[in-house]
């Protein structure tokens, strides 16, 4: 498979290392255009959400499969019609590692056993590296919605950190903490590359949430 990267910034450059497939990168200095993006199979973009966004209307010209982990900006609210529309797949996450699809399923079975106390509180912490833009992150937000219900969010950026997540459910009389911490980028990387493969095989029309894909796998 052929892949063109938009973004070689921390969790692009661990795709650009994988050998499985030839990657190819685009960013500032040799932008994506039509005619350089036909010749691939599937696009992998890491990029700033402000950047993405602006590029959402050459990314469905090429029609090519497309995965993105690209966060802190608003979908287009018609676009999911569009890709099916013109029969493109593509699947979105505001994180691809495998360990948080799991977390997620965790969190919907803590979000239906709600009612089971008088009373909670629910928070969420979150760290992550000095250079990351957007907060909260947008595996943050995607926690507080898989908990069906306003959470107290809390942000910190401070040196390399990956990704750290810590969600509290406390009633008063008793506490439960769910924890995911990333300890290597490459997982990310590995996680976007599964969700290429899977799209040019399975060819979803579309904007295919990683997370539901992982589930209907599971």
């Amino acid at each position: 498979m052929k892949i063109a990267l938009l973004g070689k910034g921390k969790t692009g450059s661990k795709v650009l290392l994988n050998k499985t497939h030839q990657v190819i990168a685009f960013d500032s200095k040799n932008p994506p255009t039509f005619e350089k993006l036909e010749t691939f199979d599937a696009i992998i973009s890491f990029l700033p959400g402000d950047v993405f966004k602006s590029y959402i209307p050459l990314l469905i010209e090429t029609k090519l499969p497309l995965v993105t982990g690209s966060t802190g900006f608003e979908w287009p609210a018609n676009l999911d019609q569009v890709l099916k529309d013109k029969k493109i797949s593509w699947m979105y996450a505001s994180n691809f590692s495998m360990g948080v699809a799991v977390l997620k399923q965790m969190l919907n079975k803590l979000s239906l056993a709600k009612s089971m106390f008088a009373s909670h509180q629910t928070s969420i912490h979150e760290i992550h590296h000095t250079k990351k833009q957007d907060a909260p992150s947008g595996t943050a937000l995607s926690m507080e919605s898989w908990m069906d219900e306003k959470c107290t969010i809390t942000s910190e950026r401070t040196g390399d950190v990956i990704g750290f997540h810590e969600l509290k459910f406390d009633t008063g009389s008793e506490k439960i903490t769910l924890t995911h911490e990333a300890l290597d980028r490459k997982l990310f990387a590995d996680g976007a590359i599964w969700a290429a493969e899977y799209l040019l095989k399975n060819k979803i029309p579309g904007l295919n949430n990683f997370q539901e894909i992982i589930e209907r796998t599971l």
